[in-house]
């Protein structure tokens, strides 16, 4: 919820910008910092939710972005030339406060089981409180009955007293066991020890390397249409052609990773290896259509890997479902450093009049070179 009260100021905030680093620090700072508080949280939330099915959930909860890119993108290309750029920001910040409603949604949910120790012992202690008051009664009766007057302890009526009702050993212990105890220890905020893991820097060098060259054909795929005579328009439609695919592909990541026919980790890295070859398809590319079937098949795959990779931190293989929480925050920290530096290293040598072969390759390399 904060982080799209967050994503909503800034967004406002840019919309009344005089200079371009006015929208740094508002679209930049503001609104980046919203969507890490409410990106990476409802990630996390949602893989602890579910067991069994959190592959196939995660995944389909992922295809938001792909559906953003594909209908707001043209939608407010379309009211930036009605309304203007200023008028159009606000909008779209006011838009993102849908963000706290839905995060409203995401509570935290405790189950817990029929015979679950609390119960048990709450269960035995009144048990052993009621055959307790029983014994206190039925020896005050008896001494009634005698004539002797006897004080209700049940130490000074040995005789009197039922075998099966004494109080047994037990019955004292769980009367010592539901003692109030010293709070325990609470778990670290974030918990760095997951970093002397050895499967997890290894997922972590994934990450670091495949990020590098991620966001970059989705950048440069509208310029590389265009640098080989293909229309505007055209090679717009390329990119929306990618995001579709990339709906199908996290979908369907989740159901394979849902039925797992291998270990999930073995299918990651299929995924990862036949999304290599969708850029390396890229330089063999000459016309529209050959561009066309390139962005269907990296679209697909970059689906395959997006949707899946960061719930798959709440496997045994990497660091399990206990510290995916800090696993996310560290995990998705290394990724934003090589997500800072793939566009920028891509466009320097886009400005250097470099072949899109070249870029391509340097996108392919990033996916191969790694743990």
């Amino acid at each position: 919820m904060l982080g799209g009260l967050l994503v909503s100021t800034g967004m406002v905030a840019a919309s009344f910008s005089q200079e371009v680093s006015h929208m740094y620090v508002a679209i930049g700072i503001i609104s980046g910092l919203g969507y890490c508080f409410s990106f990476l949280p409802t990630v996390t939330i949602l893989s602890q939710y579910f067991g069994k099915r959190r592959s196939i959930v995660t995944a389909v909860a992922s295809t938001g972005e792909c559906f953003a890119v594909f209908a707001f993108a043209p939608a407010i290309m379309a009211l930036k030339e009605r309304i203007g750029w200023r008028y159009s920001l606000l909008f779209v910040g006011l838009l993102q406060l849908n963000i706290v409603i839905f995060g409203a949604l995401l509570r935290p949910i405790i189950i817990r089981g029929p015979g679950s120790p609390k119960t048990v012992i709450q269960e035995n202690r009144k048990e052993a409180q009621y055959m307790l008051e029983n014994e206190k009664t039925r020896t005050s009766i008896d001494s009634i009955d005698s004539g002797v007057e006897l004080t209700t302890s049940p130490k000074n009526v040995p005789s009197h007293t039922n075998p099966e009702l004494e109080p047994k050993a037990d019955m004292q212990q769980v009367l010592v066991k539901t003692s109030p105890r010293p709070s325990e220890k609470k778990a670290p905020l974030l918990d760095f020890s997951i970093l002397k893991e050895k499967s997890f820097i290894c997922y972590a060098l994934f990450g670091l390397f495949a990020t590098l060259g991620f966001f970059a054909p989705s950048l440069y795929i509208i310029p590389l249409g265009i640098s080989l005579g293909i229309d505007q328009d055209r090679a717009a439609f390329l990119l929306s052609t990618m995001a579709i695919a990339e709906v199908f592909g996290r979908i369907g990541a989740g159901f394979v990773l849902n039925r797992e026919p291998i270990r999930k980790i073995y299918i990651e890295l299929i995924c990862i290896i036949l999304l290599t070859v969708s850029l390396f398809a890229f330089t063999f590319a000459t016309e529209f259509w050959g561009l066309m079937s390139c962005s269907i098949f990296f679209g697909f795959m970059v689906g395959t890997v997006g949707g899946t990779h960061i719930p798959l931190l709440a496997e045994d293989d990497v660091v399990g479902i206990e510290k995916m929480s800090s696993a996310a925050g560290v995990y998705i920290f290394i990724q934003s450093i090589a997500g800072l530096a793939g566009p920028p290293l891509a466009g320097n040598l886009n400005t250097q009049n470099t072949n899109a072969c070249l870029l391509s390759l340097m996108n392919c390399a990033s996916f191969l070179f790694k743990p």
